[in-house]
């Protein structure tokens, strides 16, 4: 079988990953309301929410509302981070951005898991949200290190740090994606929840495009520390 290894091909599991994938393949835009928890070691750190949207071929749109509103947008090419009370955008490339968003860009392109997915199984130790649920464990395919581009934890090269494992929690009832973890061997995680997805809802392509106010300066580069997805 081609792509990540996962359960046999008539499990209920694997027809579940096939319903999810179908499932967010078809539509040509997604929204949905959405809760992030940042974490450290276990203890929640921020709490922020807002509503996300996603546009093929490769655009996405974070408004968060709560605790402040910021802004993060991905054009298709460049990925904009915007913070109004800082009057300040910080501007990095898409390709080259570190953004622990990228398991949810697969909403904005070819819906495969094999993707991004070195291999898939059942997280039978996971608790999910709802008997109704399934929890998925998604090991990352390597990602080759830019010793060109410093991290933001300033080191060159991260060739010997550990993927970071991601937990896809999926509704057995509808294949919707209910809520999604991103945890590293440093003990970070970014967990969101999802709710109330639409699919095909009617957005506009200007939704995509980040006009700069006056007054606002373009920061060119990486994400700022700590922010890399973490809490844009």
């Amino acid at each position: 079988m081609d792509g990540p290894q996962a359960p046999a091909s008539k499990s209920p599991d694997s027809l579940l990953l096939r319903r999810f994938e179908e499932r967010y393949r078809n539509p040509s835009s997604l929204s949905a309301t959405f809760l992030e928890r940042y974490l450290e070691n276990g203890h929640v750190i921020r709490i922020e929410a807002g509503e996300a949207y996603f546009l093929r071929p490769g655009k996405m749109r974070w408004e968060y509302e709560s605790p402040e509103k910021n802004l993060f947008l991905v054009d298709g090419k460049t990925a904009w981070f915007y913070v109004p009370a800082d009057h300040s955008v910080t501007r990095v490339p898409a390709k080259e951005s570190a953004d622990w968003r990228t398991p949810l860009a697969l909403l904005a392109g070819k819906m495969k898991l094999s993707r991004i997915c070195a291999s898939i199984q059942s997280a039978v130790s996971e608790k999910p949200e709802s008997p109704e649920n399934v929890v998925f464990r998604c090991d990352l395919r390597a990602q080759k290190a830019n010793p060109a581009r410093p991290t933001s934890q300033g080191t060159a090269n991260q060739e010997n740090t550990p993927e970071p494992a991601v937990l896809f929690e999926i509704s057995k009832k509808t294949a919707d994606l209910v809520r999604l973890l991103v945890q590293d061997a440093a003990g970070i995680a970014v967990e969101f929840h999802f709710k109330n997805w639409q699919f095909d809802p009617p957005v506009e392509e200007s939704l995509f495009r980040f006009h700069v106010p006056p007054g606002i300066a373009i920061v060119n580069g990486e994400l700022p520390a700590g922010q890399n997805a973490l809490n844009p």
